[in-house]
């Protein structure tokens, strides 16, 4: 059927028209703009992308200016490069994509400014003080995976992880529960911020397993190993792609009656191993299993000869008890031991930094690629911090074990956090800009571990945030998109392949139903 090109021409002038009329045009095509009265401030900009470090390959971050106007002009500009100018009856500016990648890849280093107008009822313009940002030397990796997930109570309902090109606004699915029986798929790792390695943790119908990418192949493996017992949970690669420490944890939700979150979770009990990639095998070195302890939330160092993990004693009898009189009290350190992998031999347990201290709990510590800096967070008690408003980042020097509260942190929680391949860039989960909802916030990282102004992940709509009731759940930078198909990895949970070697020998077990993100019928008021 042909359609009359007029009939086109007209429906595309209607759309133009209802979204704003954004188009680009310099000062002098705009009657009155240059007859303008100063404003001493800067504009009000949603999101906030003012005196920031800018990925010098990240999207174009566009923005609704919060003033009152009928018309906007805003133009973005750095000496020597072509400004962009955009004028627009609506306050939302969107930035188009090549000359912004343009302004951004001449600029590498140097600062680009961003002038705005507006335009009052009456017809007078007013101009704000200038925005000045920087463009960073360094790029950040130029993807990211996260799980999208519902803000509150979940039920295996919609569990889904996404990848995002940072370049542009391109989100494709990776994976999704909805292809095995809505299970739930969480805590993917990769090897050295490479998706060619990864390792995925899968609960369904059909068990647990881990599926497991190694040169780009899935394969699915039941982690609960031949002799029964806990299934994998948080895990870190090793630089080498040999083996992969891992914890398994018995985890329990309750909820409190008066508390603006009334969400909480608590570790039972945990212990960690050892996977070995290549003969599917596992170990439990009692450095990393001690039964008076849990031990939890593994990382390698870069160069590979130090595990850090997160370790915090037992403090009750009955380990399936909900909920222990003293879970408040429990706080975990931050704790490592040596390895030597060409030997599989491990050292002495020590202490990185205890709670005596700290006065904290410590939990989610990753080490910057180059081994310079560990970041990590700190809240009241537990290791389930996700929950907790007090939870904030901290950044430690490796070289002098120098430790600080990193003024980045808001009000709410700021927790889960990878880092770039470069060590310039680390990528957080925080619930700042409502209380309830996780976002993804970038931070630049200069040469004394000092992280920058926090960026949020730019959407074509800038108001996009608004509407959008999910919560990103373990944001992980990786340097190029995932390429095995969501199909290939759900066909890998039905695999019955188990793992050769002895159980975790904690008396860390699984239940069925409890995690976090299940069991409402073992939830407990308190």
């Amino acid at each position: 059927m042909k359609i009359n090109s007029g009939i086109i021409i007209l429906i595309s002038l209607i759309i133009v028209l209802i979204s704003g009329a954004v188009s680009c045009s310099s000062s002098n095509d705009i009657p009155g703009l240059n007859n303008y009265v100063t404003e001493d401030r800067a504009p009000n900009m949603r999101p906030d992308y003012t005196g920031i470090v800018i990925p010098p390959n990240i999207a174009p971050l566009n923005f609704i200016i919060e003033e009152t106007g009928i018309q906007y002009y805003v133009k973005i500009q750095s000496p020597g490069s072509k400004s962009i100018d955009i004028s627009s009856k609506s306050p939302k500016i969107i930035i188009p994509m090549k000359p912004w990648k343009n302004l951004l890849g001449e600029n590498r280093g140097k600062n680009i400014d961003i002038d705005t107008y507006v335009k009052k009822p009456d017809g007078s313009w007013i101009r704000f003080k200038r925005v000045t940002n920087t463009v960073a030397n360094e790029n950040i990796d130029g993807h990211l995976v996260y799980r999208l997930i519902n803000s509150l109570h979940n039920l295996y309902i919609n569990i889904n992880i996404y990848q995002r090109n940072l370049e542009n606004y391109d989100q494709s699915l990776v994976l999704s529960n909805n292809s095995f029986e809505n299970g739930c798929v969480n805590c993917h790792t990769f090897l050295n911020n490479s998706p060619d390695n990864m390792f995925v943790h899968i609960r369904a119908k059909s068990g647990n397993k881990m599926i497991l990418v190694k040169d780009g192949i899935a394969k699915g493996i039941d982690s609960r190993t031949n002799m029964g017992g806990a299934p994998m949970s948080y895990s870190s690669w090793h630089p080498t792609g040999k083996i992969i420490a891992f914890s398994s944890n018995k985890v329990r939700q309750f909820f409190h009656r008066y508390r603006e979150e009334v969400r909480d979770v608590i570790d039972l009990d945990s212990g960690m191993g050892i996977y070995y990639v290549d003969s599917n095998t596992i170990s439990t070195p009692p450095q990393l299993t001690n039964p008076d302890r849990m031990e939890t939330l593994p990382t390698w160092s870069p160069d590979g000869k130090y595990l850090y993990f997160c370790s915090a004693p037992i403090l009750w009898e009955d380990r399936n008890k909900l909920v222990p009189e003293r879970y408040k009290e429990v706080k975990y350190e931050l704790m490592r031991v040596s390895y030597d992998i060409d030997a599989d031999t491990w050292g002495i347990v020590e202490t990185v930094l205890s709670t005596k201290e700290t006065g904290l709990t410590i939990t989610f510590p990753r080490i910057s690629p180059d081994g310079k800096f560990l970041l990590f967070c700190m809240a009241e008690y537990g290791c389930f911090t996700i929950f907790q408003p007090s939870t904030d980042l901290y950044m430690m020097d490796m070289n002098t074990g120098e430790y600080e509260r990193l003024k980045i942190n808001s009000k709410e929680t700021d927790s889960w956090h990878s880092w770039s391949s470069n060590s310039k860039w680390f990528v957080f989960s925080t619930k700042r800009l409502d209380g309830v909802h996780a976002r993804p916030h970038f931070c630049y990282v200069n040469e004394k571990g000092e992280p920058s102004k926090p960026v949020l992940l730019p959407q074509k709509d800038p108001a996009f945030y608004d509407s959008l009731n999910k919560t990103y759940n373990l944001p992980e930078l990786i340097t190029k998109p995932v390429k095995v198909t969501g199909r290939k990895l759900a066909a890998e949970v039905y695999s019955d392949k188990k793992i050769n070697g002895v159980d975790i020998t904690t008396a860390a077990t699984e239940i069925p139903g409890d995690q976090p993100w299940m069991s409402p019928g073992d939830a407990r008021l308190r």
